[in-house]
């Protein structure tokens, strides 16, 4: 499956009054990471927006937290397409700092058809399925 790696250190406004990363940015950032692996593909999700009138909704998120992270801390997340099913996809969120693993994130998302009056998911086209399957 598709696999993909996002680096960046942590900014002052990422963290909290104690100087720790707020859990919310977590979010955030795996976030990022899906929009970063879907453009790693040819398939940037501001183009699909504003072109193919396709969104990639969450329906599920989850964060397991294992240490804290703190301002200029340096990051690599690992996303890895983990599930594709017809209508959604399941994104795995490895976060790294140096060789210690601090949090694992996943996202449930849907292909989603953005034309209508009201957002709806649909198929995952082949071309993207087959970008998604492969490394």
């Amino acid at each position: 499956m598709r696999k993909s790696e996002y680096q960046f250190s942590v900014t002052w406004g990422d963290t909290d009054a104690a100087g720790i990363v707020f859990y919310p940015t977590f979010y955030k950032w795996m976030d990022t990471a899906t929009h970063h692996l879907f453009s790693s593909i040819g398939y940037p999700t501001s183009e699909l927006f504003t072109i193919k009138k396709i969104g990639l909704p969450l329906i599920k998120t989850t964060c397991d937290f294992k240490q804290p992270l703190f301002f200029e801390d340096k990051l690599t997340i690992h996303s890895e397409m983990k599930e594709i099913h017809n209508k959604v996809f399941l994104v795995e969120h490895t976060f790294q700092k140096d060789d210690n693993i601090v949090a694992i994130g996943t996202e449930l998302r849907a292909w989603g058809d953005l034309s209508g009056e009201k957002p709806k998911a649909v198929a995952i086209p082949n071309e993207v399925r087959q970008l998604l399957e492969h490394e």
